[in-house]
């Protein structure tokens, strides 16, 4: 494998990452406030359909982002009207919605897209950063991409700074540990639980709205393919820290976009199996250390 074939995988690794990032970021808030989100892949495919509705609607790709972020608080709202307010099980209440959106979506592609349903929206460009862009190998990698790749890895940064460093954070960590104490010290656990729900939501749907507006700026059926569910693994993956969950988005990706490589050198392998490999990964991951990493005390109680 010589050095261009090299930087264009690490290069497609960090785009493919981004994403992922927007969604696995939204889920540790959440899962820190103790939301478990299942329905991680309902909010990214409701942000990625919005994403290009709002694009096309607006011919600006920036409302696209926006309609993005409201396609994932959409789905963000109904879940924790049917866990806080209808008391229904976190987990349950996440399944059907991903049924649900993807139904929805799916049935919505004619009605909402009509004849523009081919034909591609407004998409991101890359923005080489002046300088950092000319570093051989590295600036390739790193500093060339798109706005919204330079987002979720600031996005990254953003989280770690509000668990570690603010009061807000370490009123979330208490209120997915013991809500009980959290509360008996003036935190409004519920109202608590609901921002951090909205801010998934918000960041799931941008990371579907990326999924789509930085590539072909079009919406099919069942675009996300799972990426909500490896974004979930990722969190969990990662022992539920900013740092760790980055790690092991980068690695999925990396086997994603070595697949990707293997089918456009024309390495002989099944398709499928090529497809499955990031998947593969995923599940051989949580097999080996889901147990090594302790979840937030009280997560999935809407108590």
């Amino acid at each position: 494998m010589d050095s261009s074939t090299i930087v264009f995988l690490l290069a497609t690794m960090v785009a493919f990452a981004a994403p992922l990032i927007y969604a696995a970021m939204g889920e540790l808030i959440s899962e820190k406030a103790g939301v478990i989100n299942i329905e991680l892949e309902g909010m990214m495919l409701a942000g990625a359909f919005c994403g290009v509705w709002g694009a096309l609607a607006s011919g600006n790709v920036g409302l696209g982002f926006l309609a993005g972020a409201l396609g994932g608080v959409a789905v963000a709202i109904i879940h924790g009207a049917l866990c806080f307010l209808a008391r229904a099980e976190q987990v349950v209440s996440g399944v059907v919605l991903n049924i649900f959106v993807l139904g929805l979506t799916t049935f919505c592609i004619g009605p909402v897209f009509g004849t523009a349903a081919g034909h591609p929206g407004p998409t991101l460009s890359a923005v080489p950063i002046p300088l950092l862009a000319d570093i051989p190998v590295v600036g390739r990698i790193l500093f060339n991409q798109t706005l919204g790749v330079y987002g979720s890895f600031l996005a990254v940064a953003a989280v770690w700074w509000l668990m570690a460093r603010t009061t807000t954070g370490l009123a979330v960590k208490a209120s997915g540990e013991v809500p009980t104490a959290a509360a008996s010290m003036g935190i409004d656990v519920r109202r608590l639980r609901w921002m951090a729900l909205i801010t998934c939501g918000a960041l799931a749907g941008i990371g579907g709205a990326q999924l789509t507006l930085s590539g072909l700026g079009t919406f099919t059926q069942n675009v996300t393919a799972g990426r909500g569910f490896v974004a979930l693994a990722a969190v969990v993956f990662g022992g539920w820290r900013p740092a760790g969950t980055l790690v092991a988005v980068l690695l999925f990706t990396l086997v994603e976009a070595a697949q990707v490589n293997a089918q456009v050198n024309g390495i002989r392998l099944p398709y499928q199996l090529l497809v499955m490999a990031p998947y593969l990964v995923t599940v051989l991951a949580l097999a080996l250390f889901v147990g090594r990493s302790r979840p937030p005390r009280a997560l999935g109680s809407n108590d």
